[in-house]
This record gives C-alpha cells, sequence and structure tokens, in this order.
C-alpha cells in the first residue's frame, strides 16, 4: 500500500504497557493508515510512552514490532514484559478508507439554530437517531462525548459494556408485519457498509459528483499576483504548516522595508489561499515579521472577516458533503474551524450519523466555492464539491427523504429467504418504530429519566444521571459516580471529571451552583434539547409499546376506532370508514394534552399504562413548561421506495462492497467479487421518508435484534 511505513519497537526492559499505547501501535501497523495520520501517531506514542520505545522508521513493507503487543490477551498487556523478541506482524484488517483527520473541533460554541422538522406526522423534537435521519426540532447543544463506548479497548471490553445495554424487546419494538423466515447478518460491521444520500426538496438525490468552481465564484484578482507575494519557498511553508507538517508551529515571513499596504496584501494572501491559517506583526530586533500560524481557540470564531461581495452574486454557497465516519455536527465544527468562522453560518435540511458516508447539502453564508474548495487539500475523510450560489439558505425538514445503501454481510440466508424477506419489504413495509438509538446504550434508559421527570422526581432524575451503572465506562466517569454515591458532593465529583461539558458535567455545575435543594434549576443547566431528549424518549416508548399491542390485536387492516390524518388534524374511524382505509393510513399518537387517542381497547391502554407510571393521561401539562407534552402523530406502517437488492459473494472482509461517489469521481473501477467468495452479504438500497429508522427496515428483511447489544455480540463472534 502507498504510504505504508513499517515501525520497529525495541529496547523494553520491565515496562507495562498501556492500552493506549496498544492501539495506537496496531493504527500504526494497518497499512490503510495515511501517512499524515501515521506521523500524528507515532508522535502521540511516543509522547505518551517514552520510556517504552526507541524506534526506526524504515522501508515500506517492513513492519517489525515484540510480540507482547499481538498475539496475547490484552489482560497480559498489563503486566512487566521483558527479553521479548522481534517478529513480523500482519497488518490488522481495518476500514479501506483513510483515518478521521486529527484536527480539534472547538465545541464550545452554540450549534446552529434550525426550523423544525414536523413531516410524516413525527413530534418536533430532537432525539438520538438513526442513521441518515433527520432529527425534529431544533439543534442539540453539542455537549462533549460522556465515554459510553469511547475509548474501551477491544472489541470485547465493548461486547462487555453492552450485556449491560437494551434489546429491542426493552423498548417496545416486538413485532413484524413479513411471514418470510428470518436470518441473521451484521450490520454496519464497517462504516462504509451504510450509504446515505440525501434526497432534496425536488426529489432528486443528492451526489458529489463535480470539485470544479464556479466561473461567478471567483473573486476579483488581487492587485498583485499570488505567485509575487510569496518565494516559492515561502508557500511550500505555508502549505506544510497548513498540513500540520510544520513542527515549529508558525511560519515568519520578514516584511522589515516594506509599506503598510504591502503587509496587508500579504495578511490578506495568507488567509485566502491558506484557510485555517490566521497571521500578526511581530518586531524583533527592529525588523519587522508577519507571522502565519494555525487558528485556534475564540480567535477561530472571530467575527467574519468583511470582504466585497457582488450584488449580484446569491448570499449563499451551496454545496455538497462527503463524509466518512464523522457526524454532521462534527463536520460543520471542523468546516467553521478551518474557515474561521462561526458554525452558524452553515444551514443544512438534516444530520446524518457519524458510522455511515453520508452525502448532503449544506448551505454556508458568505464563503465562495474557492474557498471551500481549498479544504479539500487539508481535510481528510471529507469532500466538497457541486458549488452554486443561491439566495436562501437551507431549512431543516426540507428535504423529501434518504436514500439508502446498506451492506449486511455474513448472511444465512438462502437466495430464497433474501428473495421473499426483500419483496416483503418492497410490497408491504416495515412497522415505523423509533429505533434503537432513540433509547441510549447504557444500563440506565433515557425512556427512565423521561419518566421521572414527567413524574416530578427529581431525586430520582438525579440518581439515574449520576449513579454507578454496570458495564464498563472510561475511568474517570467511573470515579466521578462512585465519587457522587459515596460523598453525594457535586464539586468532589466535579473534580473527578476532566470533560465538563458531558451531560453529568453540566448537572454536576448547577448542583454546585444551585445546591440540591433547587435541582430543576440545577437540571436546567444541561442544554435545553438534551434535557427534552429525555422526556421524549419516554414518548417514544409508549408509542413502540401500543403499537405492538395494536399489531397483536388487529394485523395489518384499518379497523373501527383507529385514528387517520385528514389535513393534518385525526379522526376516528367508524366502521364502514374502515373498510374504505389501510394499515397505511392508520397514525397512533404520542401520548400529550393535544392528541387524541383511538377508541378501541388498544386506545385505552394508553391511559393504563400512564395511571401504572403514576401518570394522568388527562393532565400531561407540566409545572414546568418545558416539560409539557402536546403529543403528535405517526404512521404505523412505512413503505420504502426504490427498493433493490442483491446477494455478492465476496472473500476479502476487509474490502468494501460499495462503490463511493468519491471513488468514482477519482475513476477508480467498482469493487469485484469474487463468486466463489466464502462470505455471503446483501447489498440492499431503498429511500425512506424524513423522521424513519432504516434500522426498522433492516429488521424487518432478517428478522433479528438490531440493537447495539445484539450486534455486538454477533460482530465480536464472527471476527474472533
Amino acid at each position: 500500500m502507498g504510504g505504508f511505513q513499517g515501525v520497529t519497537i525495541s529496547g523494553v526492559k520491565h515496562t507495562c504497557v498501556g492500552k493506549l499505547a496498544y492501539f495506537i501501535v496496531r493504527s500504526l501497523l494497518n497499512p490503510c493508515t495515511s501517512r499524515s495520520i501515521r506521523n500524528s501517531l507515532w508522535v502521540a506514542l511516543r509522547y505518551h510512552t517514552p520510556h517504552l520505545l526507541t524506534a526506526d522508521i524504515r522501508a515500506p513493507g517492513i513492519c517489525q514490532i515484540h510480540s507482547f503487543f499481538f498475539n496475547v490477551p490484552i489482560s497480559n498487556l498489563l503486566v512487566p514484559m521483558a527479553d521479548a523478541e522481534p517478529m513480523l506482524v500482519p497488518a490488522p484488517g481495518g476500514e479501506k478508507r483513510a483515518c478521521p483527520a486529527l484536527e480539534e473541533v472547538d465545541h464550545s460554541t452554540k450549534r446552529p439554530r434550525v426550523q423544525k422538522d414536523e413531516k410524516n406526522g413525527g413530534p418536533s423534537h430532537k432525539l438520538p437517531q438513526d442513521e441518515g435521519e433527520e432529527p425534529e426540532g431544533e439543534e442539540t447543544e453539542p455537549l462533549e462525548e460522556d465515554g459510553e463506548g469511547e475509548g474501551l479497548g477491544s472489541g470485547e471490553a465493548f461486547a462487555e459494556m453492552m450485556k449491560h445495554g437494551l434489546t429491542e424487546l426493552d423498548v417496545g419494538i416486538l413485532k413484524f408485519v413479513s411471514e418470510h423466515q428470518g436470518f441473521s447478518g451484521i450490520l454496519k460491521e464497517r462504516y462504509s457498509d451504510f450509504v446515505v444520500h440525501e434526497i432534496n426538496k425536488e426529489g432528486k438525490t443528492v451526489l458529489l459528483d463535480d470539485l470544479s468552481v464556479p466561473e461567478e465564484a471567483e473573486e476579483a484578482p488581487v492587485e498583485q499576483p499570488e505567485s509575487q507575494v510569496f518565494t516559492e519557498e515561502q508557500k511550500q511553508q505555508l502549505e506544510q504548516l497548513q498540513l500540520f507538517k510544520n513542527k515549529e508551529g508558525d511560519v515568519s515571513i520578514e516584511v522589515a522595508d516594506d509599506t503598510k499596504e504591502k503587509r496587508t496584501l500579504v495578511h490578506k494572501a495568507v488567509k485566502t489561499l491558506y484557510p485555517g491559517l490566521e497571521t500578526k506583526t511581530e518586531e524583533r530586533e527592529g525588523k519587522k515579521f508577519i507571522v502565519a500560524y494555525h487558528a485556534a481557540g475564540q480567535k477561530a470564531l472571530a467575527a467574519p472577516r468583511k470582504h466585497s461581495w457582488p450584488k449580484s452574486r446569491g448570499a449563499f454557497c451551496h454545496f455538497v458533503l462527503y463524509k466518512e465516519n464523522r457526524d454532521t455536527m462534527e463536520a460543520i465544527n471542523v468546516l467553521s474551524k478551518f474557515l474561521r468562522m462561526r458554525p452558524n453560518v452553515f444551514s443544512y435540511m438534516g444530520t446524518k450519523d457519524k458510522r455511515a458516508i453520508t452525502v448532503q447539502e449544506i448551505a454556508v453564508l458568505k464563503i465562495t466555492a474557492e474557498r471551500l474548495s481549498h479544504l479539500n487539500k487539508c481535510l481528510n475523510n471529507f469532500k466538497l464539491g457541486n458549488f452554486c450560489y443561491k439566495k436562501h439558505p437551507l431549512k431543516l425538514g426540507e428535504l423529501q427523504g434518504n436514500h439508502f445503501t446498506v451492506v449486511i454481510r455474513n448472511i444465512t440466508g438462502t437466495e430464497e429467504q433474501v428473495q421473499q424477506a426483500m419483496s416483503s419489504l418492497r410490497e408491504t413495509g416495515f412497522i415505523n418504530y423509533y429505533g434503537m438509538q432513540r433509547f441510549g446504550t447504557t444500563a440506565v434508559p433515557t425512556h427512565q429519566v423521561g419518566k421521572a421527570i414527567l413524574q416530578d422526581n427529581w431525586k430520582e432524575v438525579i440518581d439515574l444521571i449520576l449513579k454507578p451503572r454496570p458495564g464498563a465506562e472510561k475511568g474517570y466517569l467511573v470515579k466521578c459516580r462512585e465519587e457522587w454515591a459515596q460523598s453525594q458532593d457535586p464539586e468532589a465529583a466535579l473534580q473527578k471529571l476532566p470533560v465538563k461539558r458531558c451531560v453529568e458535567g453540566q448537572l454536576l455545575r448547577g448542583l454546585s451552583m444551585y445546591g440540591k435543594k433547587n435541582i430543576i434549576t440545577a437540571f436546567a443547566m444541561i442544554p435545553r434539547n438534551n434535557r427534552l431528549m429525555y422526556i421524549h424518549s419516554y414518548q417514544s416508548f409508549m408509542w413502540n409499546t401500543m403499537v405492538s399491542r395494536r399489531i397483536e390485536a388487529f394485523g395489518l387492516k384499518a379497523v373501527e376506532g383507529d385514528l387517520v390524518l385528514r389535513g393534518g388534524t385525526a379522526f376516528v374511524l367508524s366502521a364502514a370508514e374502515a373498510e374504505t382505509h389501510s394499515i397505511q393510513d392508520v397514525v397512533m399518537p404520542l401520548p400529550g394534552f393535544d392528541v387524541i387517542y383511538p377508541t378501541h381497547h388498544v386506545g385505552k391502554g394508553y391511559r393504563e399504562m400512564l395511571s401504572a407510571d403514576n401518570l394522568d393521561i388527562d393532565n400531561m401539562r407540566h409545572r414546568v413548561r418545558d416539560y409539557s407534552l402536546a403529543g403528535a402523530y405517526r404512521r404505523i406502517l412505512i413503505k420504502p421506495s426504490d427498493v433493490s437488492w442483491e446477494v455478492i459473494n465476496y472473500e476479502d472482509p476487509r474490502v468494501s462492497l460499495v462503490h463511493t461517489d468519491v471513488e468514482k469521481l477519482e475513476d477508480q473501477p467498482p469493487p469485484v467479487f469474487n463468486k466463489e467468495g466464502k462470505y455471503r452479504a446483501l447489498r440492499m438500497e431503498f429511500s425512506l421518508p424524513p423522521s424513519t429508522y432504516a434500522t426498522m427496515a433492516i429488521r424487518e428483511v432478517l428478522k433479528m435484534d438490531t440493537s447495539i447489544k445484539n450486534q455486538t455480540q454477533l460482530n465480536t463472534t464472527w471476527l474472533n
């Protein structure tokens, strides 16, 4: 593989090897890791374990390392090792594509506020969602990761954590609509197995197929050509600095005898031609220098620079964003940092999940296509293209849906089973359940916290969020929870958290500021939509449970007492009207004060279920207005469009089975499949409307539990 560098690690005596070093080394030995990422990982390894290594980066293809790094249980890595002999280690299988860029993203700014999405009868709020789906409402504040499932080490460690996670049965996902026999398979074993293309409001699938800059995007030429502003050496230094290759951290350009106009031109040229760099003027020993350096912190968030903008040009540059293994807000933060803009100048029609390849349209206020195009030179896992100028931004929910290309690996189904399953998906559809991401991944489900909020049981709310929980977590979270359980001292627990912008950190800050007698005020320190996530998760749990009862009781036909929507208003079907409607027309309510309920016995189950949780169906208003539930309606069944599929045989599980937009742009050939390959995969394509969960469609095909808990067990078993 081009750019592969082997690493020799030697000279180890009586050393305790940590998990961090172990996984950095695994990445170093992966032939798919790019040269720039490899260099950064190498620096990190030497920084964290300076006593551990002496290194020699040799010719491509050489990969020597002491045997204790591999072929031993991970627990053995924590005991002293000595006199280990070097051995040749094959590169571990990994994602074909480049590793994520290592930029530091500033999460301290407010996320863009965008229009609400109420399509398809969905409620107006944002919750954890499935890949490619749009949040329903305002954006959630960008909190830091709380560490659940991150940095836990091996797949076995993550699997251990997920032993305490949720299954579909725990959140009311019980029924199927088809009669075919199910089969097993691994979902999203690689992030490239899940590809999402947005469908815009005109109904066209958004594709990245053009990286050129439109003519009208070119700015007026500067008074002096670039070639006369910088020398070739200076241009090379600036380019290396922009790509994080300059170890000095800045580039100094002497301007001792230049006029103020010349210095201004140099400042402007650096910032225009090398996005992400900032400049300042320094005086050293009587000489003036312009120093270029990486923008960071608050300086990266300074007010947009005022450049002339042609009146004939639309104020918003629309472009297609292709991203790999990054969520939308992470991508926006990276782009805003390199452009030195606030994230709220960007707009989009829907957020896309991280573990996928996604293609979507983005709009940005008064940034030229030329500046955006420059970012393709310095960002990994992103591509920007299809630039054009328009007079309007994008609004959340404007899209018509998403087109999915999904690969299910290592399937056990026969050709006949696959044919029956996919035909049923195309002709009948699937139950429109809220997917597993709606409810969290740990031993404390988000809907339990939501129930406690609605019950006004604030002590229970605090305990559920802060108490120790089973399963693996980052060490600092475990210590924080233990401290809270022992002392109930928010300041002491907060000191255990190096990352304060997680939910736990925000809550502890509030308790420190307002005291344990003002829990409601303290809880409000968590951003509003993160708080609403909990109660909306409870609504989703109720909806899933009641829909399962509805399917159990009446099957796939409309019956007297069901609800349908007419012009956005719900009506109860009479017996005669039920004969003229299908299950595709029927909706079920999410509980609230502004909805009606089915009049048959399943509808009465809402009252019984809420009463069992000490909640009153006739009084869904809360004394805190934010936590009052209006309710909404959601269709029971969704039938995808544009359904197609094929069964693929392949030999190498590390090879991508999808031809991406970037590969097509680079004229790379599509993947070639070995018909005699020992592995079988189902590659399917389908389109869904907004606010629906692709994993629920896949669940209907496989007839198996799509929870992370179950998929982790399958994945670990297969890969081992």
